[in-house]
């Protein structure tokens, strides 16, 4: 049978993959032919420069934009082709840990976890109880179970989120900037998380990241956007060795370079010339 964007590809090394994507909001381009592949079972680290369309990315692959050409493949389907219903089902198999974890603060810890089981599965109050207190378990808050969100830290926080993320034991999870806002310890711990739950569950992570040291330390391949297009993809060690000016400003937290400091506008000769 001939491969069509609705034949899953079964054998691929890929479970998210985008060809020559477009997409912008009004007349600014944010990804121009964006190529790129998400191997299954590994960690893979989205980095670049605010603006460059990282989030944009994560928000294709879960089908709340669609590209405006090109395509975003979820297991060999096209994720912009899909109707409701086929999404919906697409959407249960990803997790996603949004910024700054994004808890319900009306609802405990335990009813935070449990909200996307009895939202999206049928199953008994003891068995969701089971799966909530594991996960808990999974990310050492099984004991803050009955704690409300603002009795918690901002890092313990972030990992009920990751507990609620994989409460649905998902292929695919998404991290949006995962290490934003922590101490140095909570930071550490949530990058353990990560590269733990991705070996041991054996599922596929896709983590958006401004923290070069954290996330190149957890990371299998890095893919570093950059005006619009993919300007650095490998190994952590084959991206800090890349010769690209951009993708070396970026690593090495360099304030000069290829990204400037001064949006574009006019000159300031021509904006302060009347006063001369």
């Amino acid at each position: 049978m001939p491969e069509t964007s609705e034949t899953p590809q079964a054998a691929s090394g890929a479970l998210v993959e985008l060809r020559d994507v477009v997409f912008g909001y009004g007349q600014r381009v944010v990804l121009d032919g964006v190529s790129l592949t998400v191997p299954r079972g590994k960690v893979t680290a989205l980095m670049g420069a605010s603006g460059g369309g990282k989030t944009t990315v994560l928000r294709l692959i879960g089908g709340q934009q669609r590209a405006q050409s090109g395509q975003v493949l979820f297991d060999g389907r096209d994720v912009g082709g899909m109707g409701q219903a086929r999404l919906y089902a697409t959407r249960r198999r990803m997790g996603m840990l949004f910024q700054f974890g994004a808890l319900f603060t009306d609802l405990s810890v335990f009813e935070n976890v449990a909200f996307p089981l009895r939202e999206h599965t049928d199953l008994p109050p003891a068995l969701i109880r089971d799966i909530v207190l594991m996960k808990l378990d999974a990310v050492g808050l099984r004991g803050a179970r009955d704690l409300m969100p603002a009795e918690i830290s901002g890092g313990m926080a972030r990992r009920v989120a990751l507990a609620r993320a994989i409460a649905l034991d998902p292929e695919l999870v998404m991290y949006d900037e995962p290490f934003a806002g922590l101490d140095p310890i909570s930071l550490g711990t949530a990058a353990r998380l990560i590269r733990q739950l991705n070996d041991a569950l054996g599922i596929t992570s896709l983590v958006v990241s401004h923290d070069v040291d954290e996330t190149f330390r957890i990371a299998d391949r890095v893919l570093i956007l950059a005006n619009g297009r993919v300007a650095a993809e490998g190994t952590p060690d084959e991206v800090r060795g890349s010769a690209d000016p951009l993708v070396r400003q970026f690593i090495r937290a360099e304030p000069d370079g290829p990204v400037h400091f001064h949006y574009p506008g006019p000159s300031a000769e021509q904006d302060y010339g009347a006063l001369a």
